[in-house]
């Protein structure tokens, strides 16, 4: 009977464990690519963001190198949820994006689903996607 009781307990403390784990969320890596990079000269720089965070500072970012027009990164530990890419091919290696007197950008840019308005900025609906957590793989057009 103390064997069962003892057993009972455990069984008990391990499924609490699992359901607080799995309140949390998951956590996967999304991937994403770029393939048709003008010049290997500079970097890319790239934004993960929320609703929240979009246009403004990203909730996660990294920059890569080009190799033969091509850039891939991975954002790890990711949490599921709504989120949208904008990167950028900082050519001369300033850490920023460059822009005319007009506005317009000097320096390719795409965005997660690949819809870029000409006229204006990238918006929040046209960039995002949903993620559940485990891993996704995103193309980029620049």
């Amino acid at each position: 009977m103390k064997n069962l009781a003892i057993i009972l307990v455990l069984l008990i403390t391990g499924v609490s464990s699992k359901a607080q784990e799995t309140s949390k969320g998951a956590t996967g890596s999304i991937t994403v690519e770029i393939v048709n990079i003008s010049s290997d000269k500079g970097k890319i720089s790239y934004g993960l963001y929320t609703e929240d965070t979009f246009m403004k500072n990203p909730k996660y970012s990294k920059t890569a190198k080009i190799n033969d027009g091509k850039s891939t990164i991975t954002f790890d530990e990711i949490p599921e949820g709504e989120y949208a890419v904008i990167c950028y091919h900082d050519k001369n290696d300033n850490d920023q994006m460059d822009f005319e007197t007009n506005g317009m950008p000097k320096e390719d840019y795409g965005m997660s689903n690949n819809k870029i308005n000409p006229y204006g900025p990238p918006t929040w609906d046209d960039g995002k996607f949903g993620f559940d957590g485990s891993s996704k793989e995103i193309s980029i057009k620049l």
